[in-house]
């Protein structure tokens, strides 16, 4: 064997990295398998495995490729993988470097949009609890759209001839293309915190499903939701139906539709007026008849054409009234002498008993009251002894010599001092 055909590992995968870089059928290869430990690392690369059932294919999506995903890769889905094969020199393990991953049998968007459904749905974004009325007569109202769009001039026209006393604010935002997204959350937000608009309408006209991606994203719904002002969704035609469709407070067909139920139309408003004015109009003058009808017979009664009769018939219902009262007080004065007269008999006998009942009271009383007065032990010789702040003394220790002390008998007292 010669000298210079000895070569080192890395030659030899440097050797292979080139060829199959140079051949046409590696450089651009479309594989169908089932992924399988699949991995996003923090730098932002996935790696995995593509494998059917005789053998696999080790596989990495660099960052800058990956941000192209659509939706989440998961294991034992089926895809198709579109990229390069060729050789890691550094362990001269050979893999697929993929630029772009579709899942089979459904696109990658309509994929997407079911994933993202899913997730939003159980995290309870699409909540009927959580939406917000919206308000009758909104002063203002802010179109988060494109300011060039077709949508977003039938929805100033409308909104103009319906309810022409709203205040109409057009945030122009770009609703189609990689940076849409980021800038309709944005002016959600805003409009939100600086309390811009009573109402929000965001949307776009309609198109493709890749047009109205937009409105599909998640930082899209997440801003819907967490605004505190109501939003109208308007995106596309009326079959369309979006993310922001299931998470805003109410979906609208299209943007002209969005302009009708976002207000009231002034036509109806003041036909409704007109017919309360009627019918407020005929209940006054249906009052006014009866009140003047009322006055006419006020004013037709006796009391109004002769005043003098009325006070006539007063004096005479005095009269009679104050007879049936004399008489009344002369029958009962007389009942009452009538009994005075039979109750004097017999007040005096008892009237004595009474007495004599409660002298025999009385006496009982005192006697139980003089036997247990103080002053009759007081009499048999006894005294009360007392010190100077009037308690009872009833014991000699205590007291000391010099205390004085007052002793109480039956006919006065001493003041005594101890020796």
């Amino acid at each position: 064997m010669r000298e210079d055909t000895i070569l080192t590992p890395s030659q030899v995968g440097q050797y292979l990295k080139n060829m199959m870089d140079r051949d046409r059928l590696l450089s651009g290869l479309l594989v169908r398998g089932e992924l399988s430990n699949y991995k996003m690392y923090p730098s932002g690369h996935h790696y995995f495995t593509l494998k059917d059932g005789e053998g696999a294919l080790r596989c990495v999506m660099f960052r800058g490729d990956a941000q192209s995903l659509r939706f989440r890769p998961q294991n034992g889905m089926q895809v198709i993988a579109a990229g390069r094969v060729t050789v890691f020199p550094r362990d001269g393990q050979y893999q697929l470097y993929c630029v772009r991953l579709t899942p089979e049998g459904v696109g990658d968007l309509a994929l997407a949009f079911e994933q993202l459904k899913e997730k939003l749905f159980c995290e309870g974004l699409f909540a009927p609890e959580h939406k917000k009325p919206i308000p009758e007569f909104p002063g203002k109202i802010a179109l988060i759209t494109s300011p060039a769009g077709a949508a977003v001039r039938d929805m100033i026209r409308i909104l103009g001839a319906r309810w022409p006393l709203a205040e109409v604010k057009v945030i122009p935002v770009r609703v189609q293309g990689v940076e849409a997204p980021g800038e309709i959350a944005a002016a959600i937000h805003w409009a939100d915190q600086k309390r811009a608009a009573d109402l929000i309408i965001t949307g776009r006209g309609g198109g493709s499903m890749e047009d109205l991606w937009a409105f599909n994203e998640e930082v899209v719904a997440r801003a819907i939701y967490n605004a505190e002002i109501p939003v109208i969704s308007a995106v596309g035609h009326e079959p369309d139906v979006t993310i922001a469709d299931f998470v805003a407070d109410l979906r609208a067909s299209t943007p002209s539709n969005a302009a009708e139920l976002a207000v009231p139309d002034q036509n109806e408003i003041y036909a409704a007026l007109l017919g309360d004015r009627e019918r407020l109009e005929g209940s006054m003058a249906v009052q006014l008849e009866r009140r003047r009808q009322t006055l006419e017979r006020l004013a037709n009664s006796r009391p109004m054409t002769d005043p003098a009769s009325y006070f006539r018939e007063k004096r005479l219902l005095l009269d009679f009234q104050s007879g049936r009262l004399a008489h009344g007080l002369r029958h009962c004065a007389s009942g009452q002498r009538e009994r005075l007269t039979a109750l004097s008999g017999a007040l005096p006998n008892a009237a004595e008993r009474m007495v004599a009942k409660r002298w025999e009271q009385l006496n009982t009383l005192a006697a139980a009251l003089d036997a247990l007065s103080p002053l009759k032990v007081l009499g048999r010789g006894y005294s009360i002894v007392q010190r100077e702040d009037g308690k009872a003394l009833t014991s000699v220790k205590d007291t000391a010599p010099g205390d004085l002390l007052k002793l109480t008998l039956s006919d006065g007292s001493l003041d005594c001092k101890i020796l």
